[in-house]
């Protein structure tokens, strides 16, 4: 008999995982519209691919550096928190290890085990590792899994980076008269592409998660197209 599966996933460690790709589809999908919207601009005021591939390169760097020094800010600010939270805990750990031992007794309680049950689990948790039994039941952070603001800096810069190349590729290589149709459908691609993904990461319906890329993508483009042609009729 074929035993059942269970596709639910489970563990911290999945869902850490899970987390890093949401972010690097959501970092890509940045670099994707905002790339796209700068060379679609320019490519409404000018041809020239020496001015498309400078706007499509500054664009790229300047987005890629700002989103990862975001966050590493973000991520180290998280971090710090992290960190000053458990210096906190192991204090009172060390002061008052009574009152931590019903303080964690009191926390399993409303995780719905007995009084009996959750003070028997609270002393063999605290006896394991008492540091880590309230880090995590109490605190949600895991000691050994703290947020890292390299990590996420690098993670952030090589996705928008991904991102960022399609436009950029897709309005300088192609011939003259091929250069918008082929950003304009490339772009919406990828934006299907990152929109299907991101709803699948996050367990939603994916039909509006790529709605709502496509049309957000579309109108970008469509408003620095405009703003570019106009600008460059008028000679500015």
């Amino acid at each position: 008999m074929t035993e059942p599966t269970h596709a639910e996933a489970h563990g911290g460690a999945l869902g850490s995982r899970l987390n890093w790709l949401r972010a690097a589809v959501l970092g890509a999908n940045d670099g994707i519209v905002s790339t796209a919207g700068l060379v679609v601009g320019v490519a409404g005021a000018t041809d020239s691919r020496a001015a498309l591939l400078t706007a499509g390169l500054a664009g790229l760097l300047a987005g890629s550096m700002s989103m990862a020094a975001g966050e590493y800010v973000s991520v180290s600010t998280q971090r710090d928190s992290e960190m000053a939270a458990l210096a906190v805990e192991r204090r009172e750990l060390r002061e008052q290890p009574e009152a931590e031992l019903e303080e964690l007794t009191e926390l399993l309680e409303e995780r719905g085990l007995s009084r009996e049950v959750a003070r028997e689990a609270a002393e063999q948790l605290t006896a394991r590792d008492a540091l880590r039994a309230h880090a995590r039941v109490e605190l949600g952070i895991d000691p050994d899994e703290l947020a890292n603001p390299w990590h996420a800096a690098w993670a952030s810069f090589l996705a928008f980076t991904v991102g960022a190349l399609l436009p950029l590729l897709a309005i300088v290589l192609p011939p003259p008269h091929w250069r918008l149709p082929v950003t304009v459908g490339s772009v919406l691609a990828a934006l299907v592409l990152t929109g299907w993904s991101s709803a699948r990461l996050g367990a939603a319906a994916p039909r509006r998660a790529v709605l709502r890329n496509v049309v957000g993508g579309a109108l970008a483009m469509g408003v620095t197209y405009l703003a570019g042609s106009l600008l460059g009729a008028a000679g500015v």
